[in-house]
């Protein structure tokens, strides 16, 4: 691990998650939680294999990650985040939310997991009416369906879809992002091919304030 070798605090951090793709990883386990070697290498696409297991054990020996046997039928070596690397959460919220203005730009020829909507969702997305029943969002995208949920006056997101969605947003992320936050309105949106099934009060309860 290369280090910086300044007697700082920002230096002595980023001497631990600075490198290319170190921080990638940790966004994948926080979002994703205890993970095996494949699914962490489907959460980042173009990273070399050599690459991946290179900067896991680095992040091993500074007590960011630690692995662990999972438990029969899986059988595997799971991959999580130390108390130590929990604590990186906050900071990666507000790296999200500082990017997210840049998820305006044209994305021709990125690559998209669904489930890394939850950063720039998560950190900029509120309940407007969290005294009302719960509602539930869900998000089709290429990718696999993702459900945002109202709670305590904020949203989470989790994988899989919803039973019963009091809406359903569907189209290509740009779009989607676009509308959960307000940087398209719904109409706008819809003209440029997303597709909106339920009361669009569901979605403005969500929207930044």
């Amino acid at each position: 691990m290369r280090s910086y070798h300044q007697y700082c605090a920002l230096a002595k951090a980023l001497d631990v998650v600075g490198d290319r793709w170190t921080m990638l990883i940790i966004r994948e386990l926080l979002l994703r939680g205890p993970s095996r070697y494949t699914d962490l290498r489907d959460g980042l696409p173009g990273i070399a294999t050599n690459l991946l297991a290179e900067r896991l054990r680095e992040l091993e020996e500074a007590g960011v990650v630690a692995r662990e046997d999972a438990p029969p039928p899986v059988a595997t070596t799971l991959y999580r985040l130390t108390p130590r690397g929990e604590q990186l959460r906050s900071a990666l919220y507000e790296l999200g939310r500082w990017g997210a203005p840049f998820m305006t730009e044209d994305a021709e020829g990125d690559t998209f997991r669904s489930h890394w909507l939850t950063f720039p969702a998560e950190a900029l997305l509120t309940d407007h009416a969290p005294d009302q029943p719960a509602v539930t969002i869900e998000v089709r995208t290429d990718a696999a369906p993702v459900v945002l949920e109202t709670s305590g006056g904020g949203v989470r997101f989790r994988p899989g879809a919803a039973e019963r969605p009091d809406a359903v947003l569907t189209g290509p992320p740009r779009l989607v992002l676009g509308a959960l936050v307000g940087m398209l309105d719904l109409e706008e949106a819809r003209e440029r091919g997303l597709q909106y099934e339920g009361d669009p009060a569901v979605l403005a309860r969500v929207r930044p304030g």
